[in-house]
C-alpha cells in the first residue's frame, strides 16, 4: 500500500522574501561568471604574476591551517571539555576574528606584534624574528582570522560527543593523553575535518588583515585575493578570472562538506530474537524468587546454554591476585561498602536512589559523589580513573564506534601495554566466550543491541580489573540471550579475585549472579542481605513490587497495620504498635470473588479490574480499590474465564491474615 506524502504550501508572506534572498546571494555570482572571458581565461590564470600570487597563497593558508590544528585543537577540548571561570570571555575572543574589520583585526595585530607592538620589540630582539611585511606575518594574519572557524566547528562536534565513550577508555586503562588521540579524536574527525577545511579556505581568502599587517610585497605577501585588488585598476577581466578560481575553490569546499560533519549514526539492525515483553517481568520475578530460596550451588540460569559454551573455550586468564573491597562514599551517597574478594553485590533502587553515582564515585567520575576506595592492599583514592584498574559498563555500552569488536575488547589491554598481537588473542577469546566471536570484524554499527551489550561485557572484562562494576549490562539481551550470557558471566565471577557491582531492575539478575543485594534509597543503604533475605523479607516497596509482590507500607497496631494509604489490614502476627512496617502479599495469596466472600478471610475488599495482563501460563489482575491500595492477584485463564473478568469488572479480592507478612522498616 502506498503513502502519500502531504505537502504544504509555504505562505506568500514568507516565500517571497526568501526567494528574494536566494536572488540576492545568487545575483553576484551570475555576474561573475557572465562577464568572464572565458576565451582569455587560461592566459590570465596562467600569467606570472597570478601564479606566483596562487603559490604564496597556498603556502601562507597551508602554514595558517597548521598552525590553527596545533592552537586551535586543545583550545576547542578547553572550551568543550573544562569548567573554568571567563569560559565565556574566551569563546568571545574566539569569536571576534569573525565579527571583526578584518582592517581592524590588522591593526590590533600591529599593536601586537609589530615592531613597536606589545610582544614585537622582544621577538626581534630576543629571536630576531619580525613579523609584519613578511611572509611569516601574511602566516600569522591569515591564522588570526581563519582559525575561529575550526575552534567552533571543533567544539560543537565536542559538545554532542557522549563524554561516557572517554570515561569508559579512562576505565579501561587508558591515560588522559590515549583517549584523546585514541577516542576523542577519531570520533569527532568529521567535525575536525569540516573545521580544517573551513579554515584553510578562510585563510586563502584572507585580504583585509593580510594588506594592513603583512603589506602587499610581490613574492612575500602579495596572496591572490591582494594580486585580485591590484588587477581591478589596471585588467579587470583578469581580475574577474582569477576571482572566478576563488569562487570555485570556495564552492567546491562547501560542496565537498555538504552533510559531512553530522555524524549519523548508522542505524542498528533489529536482534536477531525477540526482546523480552514487559508482560513477562512477573514470571521472570517468579523465577527469582524461586531461585532465591534455592541453596547456592543449585541456582541455574532461566533458559538452557548451549552445549560447549563455556566448556569449549579455554579460560581467560587472570592475574591470581585478590582484591576486597572497602569503600566509603559520601555526598548523594552516604554509605559504606565491604565486600571480600570473589563477591557479587546487585545494587537495586528505584530511579534516582544513587544506583548510577554509586558506581561513578568508585570510578572517580562525579563530583555529586566522593569515594575513599581500597582494592586489597592499595588505595586508589587520590588516583585518576586510568589507574585504578576499574572496569566499568555503562547502560549504553559506549562501545567507540570507529573501532571494530575486537579492536574495542583489546582496548584495555593495549592501553595496559599488551603487545597487539597478545591483545587480540586474548579479545578474541573473550568474544568467544560471550557467543559474538564471529562478529569481530564488525563495527558497533553493524550490531544489534544485544550483540553490542555482549561486546561492551566482554571489553571490561578482558581488561582484567581489580573491580568490576556493570551498569544493567544485560538489559538489552533477549531473554534466550540473556540467560547464556549470564550463565557466561557467572562462570567469570566465580572465579574473579576482585568485587562485581551490578545495578540492575531485573530479579532474575539479583538472585542468580549477586552473593549480596544492595538496596539503595535516596542514596542510602536501606538493605544490604543475601538474595533470599531480600527475597523473603524485602525493606523496600520498590523491591518488593520488582519481585512481583504487593507492597503496603502502614504503621502497626494492635491487630495489624494501618496503611499509609488509608485503610487496615488484619495480620496473624503483630509488631510492636506504632513501629512502621511494610506488609508483603504474594499475588498467588489473593482470591478473586465476583461476590462477597464467606468463610475465614480477614481482608476483604470490594475493587474493580483495571488491567488484565498473561504471565506465562497464568494471568495477572490489577484490581483498585476505594477501601485499600492497588492489589495484584495471580490466577488461572481457566479462572479468569469462570468469573467473567474483564477491564472494569466488579469484583471482591480477599487475603487470608496467615498470607501476610509484616517487615519492620
Amino acid at each position: 500500500m502506498s503513502r502519500h506524502r502531504t505537502r504544504s504550501r509555504p505562505p506568500l508572506t514568507l516565500a517571497i522574501p526568501a526567494l528574494l534572498a536566494i536572488a540576492f546571494l545568487l545575483l553576484p555570482l551570475i555576474g561573475i561568471l557572465t562577464r568572464t572571458q572565458w576565451g582569455e581565461l587560461g592566459a590570465h590564470l596562467t600569467s606570472p604574476g597570478v601564479v606566483e600570487a596562487l603559490r604564496l597563497s597556498l603556502f601562507v593558508s597551508s602554514w595558517a591551517l597548521g598552525l590553527s590544528l596545533l592552537l586551535g585543537v586543545p583550545l576547542a577540548w578547553l572550551l568543550a571539555r573544562v569548567p573554568f571561570k571567563g569560559k565565556a570571555f574566551v569563546r568571545s575572543l574566539v569569536l571576534l576574528p569573525m565579527v571583526l574589520p578584518p582592517t581592524v583585526g590588522g591593526v590590533a595585530l600591529l599593536l601586537g606584534f609589530g615592531r613597536r607592538g606589545v610582544l614585537g620589540p622582544w621577538l626581534e630582539g630576543t629571536f630576531g624574528i619580525t613579523l609584519p611585511f613578511h611572509t611569516s606575518g601574511a602566516v600569522v594574519a591569515a591564522t588570526f582570522v581563519a582559525m575561529p572557524f575550526l575552534v567552533i566547528s571543533l567544539e560543537g562536534a565536542l559538545g554532542g560527543l557522549k563524554q561516557s565513550y572517554e570515561e569508559t577508555a579512562a576505565s579501561l586503562g587508558a591515560s588522559p593523553v590515549r583517549v584523546f588521540f585514541t577516542v576523542t579524536l577519531p570520533m569527532v574527525a568529521p567535525g575536525l575535518i569540516a573545521g580544517a577545511a573551513l579554515t584553510w579556505a578562510r585563510a586563502l581568502g584572507e585580504f583585509g588583515a593580510t594588506i594592513t599587517f603583512a603589506g602587499n610585497l610581490p613574492g612575500a605577501t602579495q596572496t591572490l585575493p591582494l594580486q585580485v585588488y591590484l588587477l581591478l585598476q589596471d585588467q579587470p577581466e583578469a581580475a574577474t578570472s582569477v576571482s572566478l578560481l576563488l569562487l570555485v575553490i570556495a564552492m567546491a569546499v562547501l560542496i565537498a562538506l555538504r552533510g559531512r560533519w553530522t555524524g549519523t549514526p548508522v542505524a542498528r539492525t533489529p536482534d536477531e530474537a525477540p526482546q523480552m515483553p514487559d508482560e513477562t517481568a512477573a514470571a521472570a520475578a517468579a523465577t527469582a524468587t524461586a531461585t532465591a530460596t534455592a541453596p547456592e550451588d543449585e541456582r541455574t540460569p532461566t533458559a538452557p546454554v548451549p552445549a560447549g559454551l563455556a566448556s569449549d573455550v579455554p579460560s581467560a586468564p587472570h592475574d591470581g591476585g585478590r582484591w576486597p573491597l572497602h569503600a566509603a562514599v559520601t555526598g548523594f551517597n552516604e554509605l559504606t561498602l565491604a565486600a571480600d574478594p570473589g563477591t557479587t553485590i546487585a545494587v537495586v533502587g528505584e530511579n534516582g536512589a544513587g544506583k548510577t553515582t554509586l558506581l561513578r564515585a568508585l570510578l572517580g567520575l562525579t563530583p555529586r559523589a566522593h569515594a575513599e576506595l581500597k582494592l586489597g592492599d592499595t588505595d586508589v583514592t587520590a588516583l585518576p580513573p586510568h589507574k585504578r584498574q576499574v572496569a566499568w559498563v555503562p547502560q549504553d555500552g559506549a562501545l567507540f564506534p570507529h573501532l571494530n569488536a575486537l579492536a574495542n575488547t583489546a582496548y584495555g589491554l593495549r592501553a595496559r601495554w599488551v603487545p597487539r598481537a597478545a591483545a587480540r588473542r586474548e579479545a578474541q577469546l573473550w568474544l568467544d566466550r560471550l557467543g559474538v566471536g564471529h562478529l569481530a570484524a564488525r563495527k558497533p554499527g553493524q550490531l544489534s543491541g544485544g550483540q553490542a551489550q555482549r561486546v561492551a561485557l566482554a571489553r571490561a572484562l578482558a581488561a582484567r580489573p581489580r573491580l568490576l562494576l556493570l551498569d544493567e549490562p544485560l538489559a538489552a539481551l533477549d531473554q534466550t540471550t540473556r540467560a547464556r550470557v549470564r550463565h557466561t558471566l557467572r562462570t567469570h565471577l566465580a572465579g574473579f579475585g576482585g568485587v562485581c557491582l551490578i545495578v540492575t531492575h531485573d530479579p532474575v539478575e539479583a538472585v542468580s549472579l549477586a552473593d549480596r543485594v544492595l538496596v539503595l534509597a535516596a542514596g542510602r543503604t536501606l538493605q544490604d542481605a543475601p538474595p533470599s533475605e531480600v527475597t523473603r523479607h524485602p525493606r523496600s516497596p520498590w523491591v518488593a513490587r520488582m519481585l512481583g509482590r504487593n507492597a503496603w507500607p502502614g504503621t502497626a497496631s494492635a491487630d495489624g497495620l494501618v496503611l499509609a494509604a488509608g485503610g487496615r489490614l488484619v495480620v496473624a502476627e503483630a509488631l510492636p504498635e506504632g513501629s512502621r512496617a511494610l506488609a508483603i502479599i504474594g499475588p498467588e495469596a489473593v482470591s478473586v470473588h465476583r461476590d462477597r466472600p464467606a468463610g475465614s478471610p480477614r481482608n476483604v475488599w470490594q475493587g474493580s479490574v483495571r488491567e488484565i495482563t498473561a504471565v506465562g501460563s497464568r494471568l495477572r489482575v490489577l484490581v483498585g480499590s476505594a477501601e485499600a491500595p492497588d492489589l495484584v492477584a495471580e490466577i488461572t485463564p481457566e479462572a479468569a474465564a469462570e468469573l467473567g473478568l474483564v477491564d472494569g469488572s466488579k469484583v471482591w479480592t480477599s487475603v487470608k491474615a496467615t498470607e501476610v507478612t509484616l517487615v519492620q522498616l
